[in-house]
């Protein structure tokens, strides 16, 4: 059987298409917790997978490490590697085994959508998965069993977990703000932490709000719950969401309250469990709090539940900003008017108020708008216009008549050509070559005559009329007497305010019309 087959219309097998080639391998390195006993095995892959690249001859591009779950998706090192191979930076991935890479079937499948569609290949060591041989048959299979496998050790742990959570012992791996973990066991802090912890159920019950209360903290400078665990990223400023962490945690009281959410299976998110399937254990540990306090607590939060309003938008919300930190001013409406958001959240330790009324303020910025505008030349900008708008004609003219003639002088050249050929002073080999060459040329300077055409025809109907309405458009806008948010965010940036609460405005056009 004879098939005529298109040229391209079937590539080789991808094994010949890489056989001179030396191949660029990425390497990942993934191991699934930050313990010690596991750092070794991240070395130990590099090592692996360094020999493997010198035995075989091929140039390592790089190593992508993660220590996180292989059942997670959304995973740093395995995001940009896939983001790198739709690059095609490289032309071969190598790990461990499939599991490294994925142990979830929709992740595994994503991962093999990608790589075929970018031509990069796989290799694991464990044999299963080769593409360079074009052995992938069983990539949903192994994908399927690891994924198995890791529930199986899910639902273990879980088991473990809830079995040492009713012997009264604490499974997380951070003790709450306050305790330290000895033994599996929790103990008060001997510092002033616990003495915070009170400090912060009192002034909740006092009325103080999660906000009002962190902001305390911060201006006395006490140490978040992030660097008290020595989190390296741990900011100085405490939050509302933090105090409330505090508030509703159980283990103050004494008592151990544990398994409070899981993960039905590997791949899904974590989420509550109902109290039923809480398991607490009272008296396991000293009590910083009362259990009376922390109930009082409690109802507390439940009354001052509500639920938010829409957000109110306010003319100089996202325009003006602080002079000082940079923050965004946040509109307070008892005071109508803008105070620096840094002041607002965290308080006089963090940055003055820089209060400034909105009314004032739109005042301000309309009689600034207003002196600009009084001082514009109408008469000069209009000049400046059709000045523009001749030259701009003058420009396409000309660039039109010499593509003209390119034109003319391409097709004078065809016939040249033709009559050679006839002659036979030119072999047809050459003439084809030449032919095809003014062709592509032709081609392009008649796209570009269309579009010089169309330009100056549009540059023609820029009559005086069409100038002198423009001009009348532009002095009716210019005739305001409100700031709307329409006018502030088509001709202001940014406004800064000063700690005088006197505004800086930045505009969004230049003083070159003025």
């Amino acid at each position: 059987m004879r098939l005529a087959l298109a040229k391209n219309s079937y590539k080789e097998n991808s094994q010949h298409e890489l056989t001179n080639k030396t191949l660029k391998v990425a390497a990942l390195v993934r191991v699934s917790t930050n313990k010690e006993e596991q750092k070794s095995s991240l070395e130990n892959q590099r090592k692996l997978f360094t020999q493997m690249c010198s035995e075989n001859g091929w140039e390592l591009y790089d190593f992508y490490e993660e220590i996180e779950s292989g059942t997670h998706s959304n995973r740093k090192g395995l995001n940009q590697l896939i983001s790198d191979a739709k690059e095609q930076r490289f032309d071969l991935i190598i790990a461990k085994e499939l599991s490294r890479l994925a142990r979830n079937v929709p992740l595994a499948y994503k991962l093999k959508e990608v790589l075929n569609k970018h031509k990069v290949h796989l290799k694991t060591m464990d044999g299963a998965i080769d593409t360079l041989k074009d052995d992938q048959d069983k990539f949903g299979l192994y994908a399927w069993i690891y994924e198995q496998e890791s529930q199986k050790t899910s639902n273990r742990i879980k088991r473990t977990f809830r079995t040492t959570a009713k012997e009264g012992q604490f499974n997380g791996s951070h003790p709450p703000y306050g305790f330290y973990v000895e033994n599996k066991k929790l103990f008060i802090k001997h510092d002033e932490t616990p003495n915070i912890i009170r400090r912060i159920f009192q002034e909740y019950i006092e009325g103080k709000g999660f906000d009002g209360i962190a902001r305390g903290l911060y201006n006395d400078g006490i140490p978040t719950p992030a660097q008290i665990s020595g989190k390296s990223n741990a900011s100085d400023k405490w939050h509302g969401s933090a105090v409330k962490v505090i508030l509703m945690n159980p283990h103050y009281t004494g008592a151990l309250v544990q398994c409070r959410d899981t993960k039905p299976t590997v791949t899904d998110p974590r989420q509550l469990v109902s109290l039923s399937k809480f398991v607490i254990v009272q008296n396991t540990h000293e009590a910083i709090i009362s259990l009376e306090t922390f109930n009082t607590a409690q109802d507390l939060i439940i009354s001052r539940q509500r639920i938010r309003p829409q957000q109110e938008a306010h003319l100089f919300t996202n325009t003006a900003f602080c002079a000082d930190c940079g923050r965004g001013l946040h509109f307070k409406k008892n005071r109508k008017g803008y105070v620096c958001g840094n002041y607002n959240k965290h308080g006089i330790k963090a940055c003055s108020e820089h209060f400034i009324r909105e009314t004032q303020l739109a005042e301000i910025v309309l009689e600034d708008i207003r002196s600009i505008t009084s001082k514009l030349n109408m008469d000069s900008i209009m000049d400046s216009i059709t000045k523009k708008a001749s030259n701009v004609s003058n420009n396409t003219k000309k660039r039109l008549t010499k593509v003209k003639k390119m034109i003319k002088d391409l097709n004078n050249e065809k016939v040249k050509l033709t009559k050679l050929l006839a002659k036979s002073n030119i072999t047809i080999e050459d003439y084809r070559l030449t032919i095809e060459d003014i062709g592509s040329q032709l081609s392009n300077l008649v796209l570009e005559k269309y579009e010089l055409e169309k330009a100056n025809s549009e540059i023609q109907e820029t009559t005086q009329s069409n100038i002198t309405k423009l001009k009348k458009e532009l002095n009716h806008y210019l005739e305001f007497n409100e700031l709307t948010p329409e006018m502030l965010h088509r001709l202001v940036d940014r406004i800064e305010i000063k700690e005088d609460g006197s505004p800086r405005i930045f505009y969004r056009f230049s003083n070159e019309l003025l």
